[in-house]
């Protein structure tokens, strides 16, 4: 018989031979361990299975890869009910002073009654030394009470028996080994806060412990999510400040992988450069960043060795920011690249014009038309560049013009003064939907104009 049949015929029987095999073994009451029949084993397979292939993804169902930690309750309790937002927020001693406090009551403070019932502030007091942690627990709760009792403010905190090692870690980016110690703990530490506020919120925001807040950001953040979930796509994070794990928004669904991510990379890089990784390992390529930015770092003293540290986020704004999507246009000659639309965006930067003649304007066009029920427009820096001469008007029927959009008529609300102007409850006087707010130059001047801010609260919005 040729060689090739006789092979052929071979491996034909070794086959026949490997499937009966696999059927007598596969009906057998043979046990591996002794107590767990074979026959288990199919239907675990099948369950899983099942499992990856249902409606309900294996990310959203929350039990899988679970952090072996258990935590100590040193104030307050979470609420058996599920919060909007849950805030997460990491202490530890300082050499050079405390924020926390100031921290958690910026928190509160810059919240309605109705924002604080939606969220749940937690707080890892992540310090090993004993004697600041009963110190610091005790001030939060004399301070706190109220939020401790509502169940909107909890603090916990993970013992050292449960950290893996801290020292004779790999010394990435040439860092001494003292860094790397301390970044790799951050990590760690914001791993055990996310991996406990996973069921807490339907949203999970997390902050440091050194920040001011704006007012009403709860509100806020609710309104970007819904703005953003209304889009095509998905998101795995939005951010809210531009500065380190400061405003980061997460979906708690994602929680679990974000705490185990954290976790089994705590030595490899600082906590903002992993979470730009988790980020785009989510299929989220580029950032989402909203303005104003809602938080603002206070702290002077880094916690890393008292460190002087003076980072500020030039985008923050206290107060609320609530103006419309808009166009803005001016005919006067910008310096650089201080362009007209940024005294109507939010944050530091404003609009820088060379010296403006009599009829010179800037005019903000909305996208939907408001009713405008208060206007306030700041000029000038350090007592020069201020606007002398100018009036403020609201317009109505937007008309095009070249390259330019502008209103078909106008009416004047109101002159500057010292090159401010501020008006409120202005919908008493017009109470119609405006389309257009304008400056107008009544007067040519030689010196330049800065135009720092122009900020407007409306009542309502129609098509």
């Amino acid at each position: 018989m040729p060689r090739f049949f006789k092979r052929k015929k071979n491996v034909a029987l070794a086959v026949l031979l490997l499937v009966t095999g696999l059927y007598l073994f596969s009906h057998s009451d043979f046990s591996i361990t002794g107590q767990r029949s074979l026959k288990v084993i199919p239907k675990e397979l099948s369950w899983r299975v099942e499992r990856l292939v249902s409606k309900e993804s294996w990310v959203e169902q929350g039990d899988f890869l679970p952090l072996n930690v258990t935590y100590q309750l040193l104030a307050g309790a979470p609420s058996s009910q599920q919060r909007f937002l849950a805030v997460g927020l990491s202490s530890v001693s300082r050499k050079k002073g405390s924020y926390l406090v100031p921290t958690l009551r910026s928190l509160f403070s810059q919240s309605s009654p109705k924002e604080r019932s939606a969220m749940v502030v937690v707080v890892l007091l992540a310090d090993f030394d004993t004697s600041w942690r009963i110190e610091t627990a005790t001030e939060i709760k004399t301070t706190f009470a109220p939020e401790l009792e509502q169940g909107q403010l909890v603090v916990v905190h993970v013992p050292q028996d449960w950290y893996p090692p801290l020292t004779g870690l790999k010394r990435n980016y040439n860092d001494p080994p003292n860094r790397v110690t301390f970044r790799s703990k951050q990590n760690l530490d914001y791993s055990f806060l996310v991996h406990y506020c996973a069921s807490l919120g339907e949203y999970y925001l997390q902050l440091e412990d050194d920040v001011s807040s704006a007012k009403n950001f709860l509100t806020t953040i609710r309104g970007r999510i819904e703005e953003q979930n209304s889009k095509k796509g998905t998101w795995a994070m939005l951010e809210f400040s531009a500065l380190g794990y400061i405003g980061k928004l997460y979906k708690s669904a994602h929680l679990p992988l974000l705490a185990r991510f954290l976790f089994l990379f705590y030595q490899e890089m600082p906590c903002d450069w992993l979470m730009t990784h988790f980020r785009e390992l989510m299929t989220q390529r580029e950032t989402i960043l909203f303005k104003p930015s809602l938080f603002q770092h206070m702290g002077t003293f880094s916690s890393f060795q008292g460190t002087f540290n003076k980072l500020k986020d030039k985008n923050f704004e206290e107060g609320v920011y609530s103006n419309p999507l808009a166009d803005v246009y001016s005919n006067m000659s910008t310096y650089q690249k201080n362009y007209p639309k940024l005294a109507w965006e939010a944050g530091k930067s404003f609009f820088w014009g060379r010296s403006p003649d009599k009829g010179s304007y800037l005019t903000v066009v909305f996208q939907r038309p408001a009713v405008v029920t208060g206007i306030l427009v700041e000029t000038g820096s350090g007592g020069k560049d201020l606007l002398d001469s100018a009036q403020v008007e609201i317009g109505h029927h937007v008309v095009t013009s070249g390259d330019e959009r502008s209103c078909k008529e106008f009416q004047s609300v109101g002159a500057f003064e010292n090159g401010r102007f501020e008006m409120q409850n202005l919908e008493k006087q017009h109470s119609s939907a405006s389309s257009c707010l304008r400056i107008l130059v009544t007067a040519a001047q030689k010196d330049w104009v800065i135009v720092q801010k122009i900020r407007i609260t409306t009542k309502s919005r129609t098509s």
